[in-house]
């Protein structure tokens, strides 16, 4: 969306500490053998003290509060009693919702405990290229560039990115233009970023696929080439300079 008004930017501010804040606390508190349905059942909780309402389970009718992946999953994987955490996971927890009418969207990949599987080169290397991809975003920059920058550090750090999950455009829906903030250069797409306008970036960074598929639930994503894959994401706000992140309280760069 286009922020037009002090009313309009205050209440994307307040949808976004919402959902950064949510983050932050689920993260904090996973742990080893709780299931991801009593994660997510905590993060519901505190969308609701909010006052928010889970975007994917008000737009998609997605089989809980927030989406929680393990390991091999990608993205949209669904939280379940029976699906317990155990040291050394690869955790990823991606949380949107509605307030008032705004809609945010952020997420993050963390390692549960000891990295007792060397996941944590692959989650820093999404985290930083995250965050300079952001650095590079002001108004008038192509997507596309963003899209090459993302891809060619993911190459220097030894990764590949998953190109058929992109950013995407966020305010008054979940996702709203620009429909495709791509993890890569496509030379299509001459679409540039616009001032003063709100998008949500995300990094899909991969040690071996390159195209997210659909499990038999129809929700959850994994890898084409199995590996694994972080994700990070923000909500930012485009300006004539430095981006504005909106959800900067989830806390994923401390």
């Amino acid at each position: 969306m286009s922020i037009t008004t002090e009313d309009e930017l205050l209440g994307m501010q307040r949808v976004s500490k919402a959902v950064a804040y949510t983050l932050k606390e689920m993260r904090n508190f996973a742990k080893p053998g709780m299931s991801t349905k009593q994660l997510d059942d905590f993060g519901g909780e505190i969308l609701k003290d909010f006052g928010a309402k889970s975007a994917p389970r008000l737009t998609y009718n997605f089989p809980g509060w927030t989406c929680i992946c393990v390991n091999q999953e990608i993205a949209h994987g669904i939280p379940h009693s029976k699906k317990i955490l155990a040291e050394g996971d690869l955790v990823n927890i991606d949380v949107s919702a509605e307030l008032n009418g705004y809609w945010s969207d952020n997420g993050g990949s963390f390692v549960l405990g000891n990295d007792l599987n060397n996941h944590n080169v692959l989650v820093n290397a999404s985290k930083d290229i995250l965050k300079k991809a952001i650095n590079n975003i002001r108004g008038g920059i192509r997507i596309s560039e963003i899209g090459r920058l993302i891809e060619t550090e993911a190459r220097k750090s030894g990764f590949r990115v998953i190109k058929n999950l992109t950013g995407h455009g966020v305010g008054r829906s979940l996702h709203e233009a620009p429909h495709d903030i791509a993890n890569y250069y496509d030379r299509w797409n001459h679409d540039r970023f616009k001032k003063n306008t709100t998008v949500a970036i995300e990094t899909f960074i991969s040690t071996a696929s390159n195209l997210a598929e659909t499990e038999d639930d129809g929700w959850t994503l994994t890898g084409n080439k199995g590996g694994f894959v972080a994700q990070h994401e923000h909500t930012i706000m485009v300006t004539g300079d430095k981006a504005i992140i909106l959800t900067a309280e989830n806390e994923i760069w401390l």
